[in-house]
């Protein structure tokens, strides 16, 4: 009893904080999301008005395309990270000219702050000014402007967000892969099974609570991405092609001040990335406990 005692005595400062910082604001925007609330309207009152601002956003189209432009960013970039970072993961277990030097620059983006990565690819991007517009005019004759091209702007996000983030997948990945048993490997190659075969059968289940678990991070990660995407594309690019979730709520809730259906907006956002996440950890504890189960019948 006195050693649980000590225990919740040393926790109490974290958890204090953690319900100041998280349970607190998440029952006041649960709050405010009931009421219609604008504090630089002619009636600064909060108004009740129920479920009326969850209605909305039903029918909100801003919304659901700033969710449809979420949901194509975050699958686009994660999986183009996954792919590439275990690729790279696979080919620095390997001794190469230069192994050192790359993992150091390829570990870079990780240490900029999002709203400096923004920063960085606005001025390579600029036109008549970026390399990026002047090497693909040269080049391949490509008219590259984010500001006049939806498409190019999209596509420009994902490619930003990749190479952010990409070293962290790398990482998480390279530590996966170094502490794979070597025993399951030697023993396909004994089989006489190819590369492929071992990277299907063997390596590819091996890996994949550490896959789930980059997967889980890396899209909480990306559904609320803001920072970057509003410094390069000024919170929209042409129309809406860039406007996230996160960059349509910052526009209601600061310049419009509509605090209560900003709130229910980061209401549903927040249940919407807990529902894949809760997907996600639901397949990770199954496989987990299947291979629990084999063992255990072994």
């Amino acid at each position: 009893m006195r050693r649980n005692r000590v225990g919740w005595l040393l926790l109490s400062p974290t958890l204090i904080i953690l319900f100041l910082v998280g349970i607190v604001p998440f029952i006041y925007v649960l709050y405010v999301g009931f009421f219609e609330w604008n504090l630089f309207s002619s009636d600064r009152a909060m108004n009740f008005v129920g479920v009326n601002n969850y209605r909305r956003l039903v029918f909100d189209e801003r919304f659901l395309d700033a969710l449809w432009v979420t949901i194509r960013f975050t699958f686009f970039a994660v999986i183009s990270q996954l792919v590439i970072g275990f690729f790279l993961a696979q080919s620095l277990l390997k001794n190469f000219p230069g192994k050192v030097l790359f993992r150091i620059v390829h570990t870079l983006p990780l240490m900029i702050a999002p709203i400096s990565i923004g920063a960085i690819w606005r001025l390579l991007t600029i036109p008549g000014f970026g390399p990026i517009p002047f090497l693909l005019q040269n080049w391949f004759n490509i008219d590259y402007n984010i500001g006049r091209n939806a498409d190019q702007a999209f596509l420009t996000i994902i490619l930003m967000d990749i190479w952010h983030w990409t070293p962290f997948v790398t990482l998480t990945l390279l530590a996966g892969l170094s502490a794979l048993p070597a025993e399951p490997r030697e023993a396909a190659m004994v089989d006489g099974a190819n590369s492929w075969q071992i990277f299907r059968y063997v390596t590819l289940p091996l890996m994949r609570p550490i896959i789930l678990t980059v997967l889980f991070i890396r899209i909480m990660d990306a559904l609320r991405t803001v920072d970057e995407i509003n410094m390069l594309s000024n919170g929209g690019g042409p129309g809406t092609a860039t406007r996230t979730l996160g960059i349509h709520i910052f526009r209601v809730v600061f310049p419009q001040t509509d605090y209560g259906y900003g709130s229910a907006m980061s209401l549903l956002t927040l249940y919407f990335t807990i529902v894949i996440c809760w997907l996600l950890f639901v397949s990770l504890t199954q496989l987990r406990g299947s291979r629990g189960n084999d063992g255990g019948e072994r």
